[in-house]
């Protein structure tokens, strides 16, 4: 196991959760970049997100496994405890749901736990024009941001693609944007 790059400054924990979406097969890409950025990055992946990424590439790539599902009662934790946490993509199904505090998965115990214990959280869902103009969907996101948490979505992040054509717009997806906001929402804090 190559374990997790290492850089000068250690700006701490980064949680890196993926969801259920074509664009987790290139989670790689944001860690490598937080590691370079000084974070050491554990990935969790909700269970549809477990179906998308490559979990022995990130393990090696990190050094840590991923993680999907909540541990055993008395198994100990096998990841840091996290400073920060980005998740991206985010589905329509876990924003959603977090904002309405369910907490049926690992990936959205840890989210809401962390914006409980004050956790700077960028959020990037990905999805596509129909499932975003849902009602539903729309109120949570202004829900979390309400809340304090970072959400980066819109035209300015990625376009809205029409429903069954996701794939074409991987390609353009802006990697270090959530890093960017993640180093904003750090300096406010200061």
């Amino acid at each position: 196991m190559a374990g997790p790059q290492r850089v000068s400054e250690h700006r701490g924990v980064l949680y890196v959760i993926a969801c259920g979406s074509p664009l987790a097969r290139h989670v790689g890409r944001l860690v490598g970049l937080a590691q370079s950025d000084g974070w050491e990055v554990c990935v969790i992946t909700t269970p549809d997100g477990a179906k998308f990424v490559d979990q022995p590439a990130l393990v090696r790539q990190t050094g840590y496994p991923v993680r999907t599902h909540y541990k055993n009662p008395g198994d100990p934790d096998v990841l840091p405890p996290a400073d920060a946490m980005i998740v991206c993509p985010a589905t329509v199904n876990t924003v959603n749901k977090w904002a309405a505090g369910i907490a049926d998965t690992l990936a959205l115990g840890l989210l809401v736990e962390a914006q409980g214990r004050g956790v700077p959280i960028v959020a990037v869902p990905f999805t596509n024009a129909a499932m975003a103009a849902h009602p539903a969907f729309r109120a949570g996101v202004a829900r979390l941001a309400e809340w304090g948490v970072t959400v980066l979505f819109g035209d300015h992040v990625v376009a809205l693609h029409p429903p069954g054509t996701g794939e074409q717009s991987l390609h353009a997806f802006p990697w270090p944007m959530p890093l960017a906001a993640l180093r904003s929402v750090a300096c406010r804090a200061a």
